[in-house]
């Protein structure tokens, strides 16, 4: 495996005009150590775990000195928060080292998040504390393993360095991976400026780098804002089937290339519920999980008005009128995967009658479907899956149409059952679980539990008998965990 020194640093966009960043270097912090690391996300750089052992690997993740070949910038981008337009945004406290391109011609660019002060940082200190940052680290990592496109987590760098947010806290690093990290708002601080040049420019350094096969087109533009309505819709059909709330969808928090962008307070569901706000924040309930596809639809609109300057208004409009159509398809794909059915109206009702009951008994929504894995389609074949339900009659008549579904089209159960448990996780990463890796991490410097998770949520399909105690309900004292943006 290639050594540290061997990297090959590129930084594509610090070679577009000045007008898309700042150039800034990290502030250094005092006596960084290692928290954790992803061996998987380091192996995307081909470079081996024994790298990390080296002092210069963490002076450069904890941002205290640049590697031959990086070229240290702080994106510019604006964007809807809450449904207010925000004109100037950007890397408030991330900064983007350069890109990797590793033996598989796969570009990755390395971001610091909670790197310090850059010129967008709006009076912050430009600073991330551990708590958040292992919040990001194990869900970027997990949102992996259970195949939903997202940025990807390397590695967390902790300081003594006081940073203070509802309580003094420490400083923490995460370095991020992406092909890229431009998003819906860096093109939004351009329109709203009436700088027509910058858009064009963007957009044509985007197609040429991630979309190039619409080069040879005679028109690109459209066909690209389609498909980032495509990555999208497929992107939050994949959050909705695994029960996963993002808190923050603001336009500057959507990726151009549909990856799952700014892990804050996030959540996934316990109990099914399908207004559940993660966010503490969102007092609105805004981002609500169930709002989720119409905000997804509604930051569409925003990025087509962007592009307009580039096509006509009507040619915009086509281009993600299809979103609605192709989310429902993919959820649809999703679901009936995850009940082991073909896709269809009839599964569709049955998809949704369901759900309806778990919300009405308030059931947990991993474990039901988890469990659903192992169901009997036999007539009047016994099934504990009622226990999870207060209103069994209720189930027992939805689970006897459920069972019919699954004579008529010839379903053998354990051919059947080894599919769903493919697609329907055991682990999530629940709240409290997160809670307690950050206390022990904290209050002990403690971080078995955090790599434990790690290696636990890498796997999260599998049968892991020694660690069944992972895939329980939630305790009662999860109910009082809040998570806020500052989290």
């Amino acid at each position: 495996m290639p050594k540290l020194e061997s990297l090959a640093f590129d930084n594509s966009f610090a070679r577009l005009p000045e007008a898309y960043y700042s150039r800034v270097c990290p502030t250094p912090v005092p006596d960084p150590y290692l928290v954790c690391y992803s061996p998987e996300a380091l192996a995307l750089l081909d470079l081996d775990a024994s790298e990390m052992k080296r002092p210069e690997l963490i002076e450069a993740l904890a941002g205290n000195q640049l590697l031959p070949g990086m070229d240290a910038v702080a994106a510019l981008y604006a964007g809807h928060q809450f449904g207010h337009f925000v004109p100037q945004l950007g890397d408030g406290r991330a900064i983007l080292l350069g890109e990797v391109k590793n033996a598989a011609d796969q570009g990755w660019e390395i971001q610091l998040k909670g790197a310090g002060r850059t010129p967008y940082s709006r009076g912050g200190d430009g600073r991330a504390v551990l708590r958040s940052s292992i919040r990001e680290f194990l869900c970027s990592e997990a949102m992996h393993a259970l195949g939903i496109p997202t940025t990807r987590a390397l590695a967390i760098v902790g300081s003594d360095r006081p940073v203070y947010r509802e309580d003094q806290e420490t400083a923490a690093l995460v370095t991020r991976l992406a092909p890229s990290f431009v998003r819906f708002g860096s093109f939004e601080v351009f329109y709203y400026r009436n700088q027509i040049e910058p858009i064009r420019q963007l957009a044509d350094y985007v197609i040429a780098r991630h979309y190039p096969e619409l080069l040879a087109l005679a028109d690109s533009y459209p066909e690209f804002l389609r498909q980032v309505a495509r990555s999208t819709a497929e992107l939050i059909a994949h959050w909705q089937a695994v029960g996963f709330s993002h808190g923050v969808m603001n336009t500057d928090n959507m990726s151009i290339l549909g990856l799952t962008l700014d892990y804050g307070p996030f959540g996934f569901l316990d109990a099914f519920d399908p207004g559940y706000v993660c966010n503490h924040s969102d007092t609105g309930g805004r981002y609500a999980f169930d709002q989720q596809p119409d905000v997804a639809a509604w930051n569409l609109t925003k990025l087509a008005q962007t592009l307009v300057p580039l096509m006509s208004v009507e040619a915009a409009s086509q281009a993600i009128s299809e979103y609605p159509q192709l989310f429902g398809r993919a959820y649809l794909e999703r679901m009936a995967a995850k009940f082991g059915l073909p896709p269809g109206s009839e599964t569709a009702t049955l998809v949704m009658d369901a759900l309806q009951l778990l919300a009405q008994n308030h059931v947990d929504y991993t474990i039901f479907l988890r469990r659903l894995c192992n169901f009997d389609s036999g007539e009047n074949a016994p099934n504990t899956l009622r226990d999870l339900f207060l209103d069994r009659a209720a189930f027992d008549a939805w689970a006897a149409r459920y069972a019919a579904a699954l004579r008529q089209q010839g379903s053998v159960d354990t051919e059947r059952a080894a599919a769903m448990r493919r697609v329907n996780p055991k682990y999530i990463l629940r709240n409290h679980l997160a809670e307690i890796a950050i206390r022990r991490a904290a209050d002990d410097r403690d971080y078995s539990e955090v790599n434990r998770l790690h290696a636990l949520l890498a796997r999260p399909f599998d049968e892991q008998p020694e660690y069944e105690a992972y895939a329980a309900e939630p305790p009662d004292w999860a109910r009082k965990i809040e998570v806020s943006c500052s989290s």
